[in-house]
C-alpha cells in the first residue's frame, strides 16, 4: 500500500472517532437533563414538617422517629361533664387575719394572768375573813384591803376577757366562722399553711340568682389557665363592692397573688351531660390555653384546642370539639410543641461546625 492511500486511511479514522466522541457527548447532555438521569436535577423542596390543614396546625413526624422520641398516644374515653356556672372570685389579704391572731394570743395571756391573780386574791380575802371571824386575829382593816384587792382582780379578769371576745368577734365578723376557729386554735394546721403561703382564701361571689347552696368543692382558672380546686370554708361576712351576689370564702392550697380575680366553675343541680375524657398528661399549655395533639394519620399530629370543660383529677371531660376514639398524644406533646415552634426553612448544617454555634 502507497503512503498516499495509508494517509487517506487515517483520516478517515480520525473523522469516525471524532463524530462518534460528539455523539456520546450529545446523549450524555440528553440523558442528565431528561428526569430519571444520572446528573445533576433540579432541587426538589422538601417536605415541611409543620403544615397549617383546614385551620389547624399539622406536625409531620415519620414512624421511626416518633419510636426513638417515645411518643405514645391513648384512645378518648367516654366520661360525664357537670353543667356549670361561672362565677368570679378574689384572692384576699390575710394580714389582718394574722395580726387579730397575734393580738388574741396576747389578750389569752393577759386573761390567764388576770385569772391567777384574781384566784389569788380571791383565797387571801377567804383567809383573812376566816381570821377575821376567829376572834378577830386580824384587823377589820386587812379584810377590807383584802377585800379591795379581790374586786380589783376580779375587774381586771373581767376586763380581760372581754377583750378576747371582742377580738375573737371581728375574726368572726371579717373572716367567718371557719377562718376564726383556725385562728383561735393555737397549733392550726390550716393557719400554718396560710402563713406560709402554702394555699391562700378566695372570695367567691356567688350569682344572684344561683339558687342551690354554695358548692362544697369547685375549680377556678390560674393565671395560667390552669384549674385549680378549691374547697369551701365558710359564708363570707364581707362581699365585693363590685360584684353583687352571695360571697363565700374558699381554701385554695395554691400560691397566689393577692387581689387576684380569678373565674370560678360552679357545678349546676342538673343531669351530667356525656362527654370524652382528656387525661391530664395529654394537655401542653401555650399562650394561656390547653391543646392537645391529636394522631390524625400514622405521621401527622394536628394540634387541637381544647374548649372551656369539667376539670377533675383524671383530666378534662369536653362535650365538643372531639370525637370518640381519637387518639391523643399522652407522652410527647411537649416535644411536638417544641418542633412545631421551631422556625423551619433553618439549616443546621455548615462546613465549619463552630460558625454553628450560637
Amino acid at each position: 500500500m502507497s503512503r498516499a492511500s495509508t494517509t487517506r486511511t487515517w483520516l478517515v479514522v480520525a473523522g469516525c472517532v471524532a463524530l462518534g466522541a460528539g455523539a456520546g457527548w450529545y446523549a450524555h447532555r440528553a440523558l442528565t437533563a431528561a428526569p430519571g438521569g444520572s446528573g445533576t436535577a433540579p432541587p426538589v423542596p422538601p417536605l415541611q414538617r409543620v403544615q397549617t390543614v383546614n385551620g389547624e396546625t399539622v406536625v409531620i413526624v415519620p414512624a421511626d422517629v416518633q419510636r426513638a422520641s417515645h411518643i405514645d398516644v391513648a384512645t378518648l374515653g367516654v366520661a360525664t361533664a357537670q353543667p356549670e356556672r361561672v362565677a368570679y372570685a378574689t384572692v384576699i389579704d390575710l394580714q389582718r387575719l394574722f395580726d387579730l391572731r397575734n393580738r388574741l394570743a396576747a389578750a389569752r395571756a393577759d386573761r390567764d394572768s388576770a385569772r391567777a391573780q384574781a384566784d389569788a386574791s380571791r383565797a387571801q380575802y377567804a383567809r383573812d375573813r376566816a381570821l377575821f371571824e376567829d376572834d378577830r386575829n386580824v384587823s377589820k382593816k386587812v379584810l377590807q384591803d383584802a377585800g379591795a384587792v379581790m374586786q380589783t382582780d376580779a375587774a381586771r379578769l373581767q376586763s380581760a376577757d372581754a377583750a378576747r371576745e371582742g377580738i375573737e368577734a371581728m375574726l368572726r365578723q371579717q373572716f367567718g366562722d371557719a377562718l376564726a376557729a383556725a385562728a383561735t386554735t393555737p397549733a392550726s394546721d390550716l393557719v400554718r399553711r396560710l402563713s406560709r403561703g402554702r394555699a391562700v382564701v378566695l372570695r367567691v361571689t356567688l350569682p344572684a340568682d344561683y339558687r342551690a347552696p354554695a358548692p362544697v368543692r369547685i375549680t377556678v382558672d390560674g393565671a395560667d389557665g390552669r384549674p385549680i380546686a378549691a374547697q369551701r370554708l365558710s359564708a363570707s361576712p364581707q362581699g365585693d363592692p363590685a360584684v353583687q351576689g352571695r360571697p363565700y370564702l374558699y381554701l385554695a392550697e395554691r400560691a397566689l397573688p393577692i387581689g387576684t380575680r380569678l373565674a370560678a366553675h360552679l357545678p349546676l343541680d342538673q343531669p351530667s351531660a356525656p362527654g370524652l375524657l382528656i387525661p391530664e398528661s395529654a394537655i401542653v399549655w401555650y399562650g394561656g390555653q390547653p391543646w392537645v395533639y391529636v394522631k390524625t394519620a400514622v405521621d401527622r399530629f394536628t394540634r387541637r384546642y381544647v374548649p372551656r370543660a369539667l376539670a377533675d383529677d383524671r383530666g378534662f371531660v369536653v362535650t365538643a370539639g372531639f370525637q370518640a376514639g381519637e387518639a391523643v398524644v399522652v407522652r410527647g406533646a411537649q416535644l411536638l410543641l417544641s418542633e412545631e415552634l421551631r422556625p423551619q426553612g433553618v439549616s443546621t448544617q455548615c462546613k465549619d461546625p463552630p460558625e454553628c454555634d450560637g
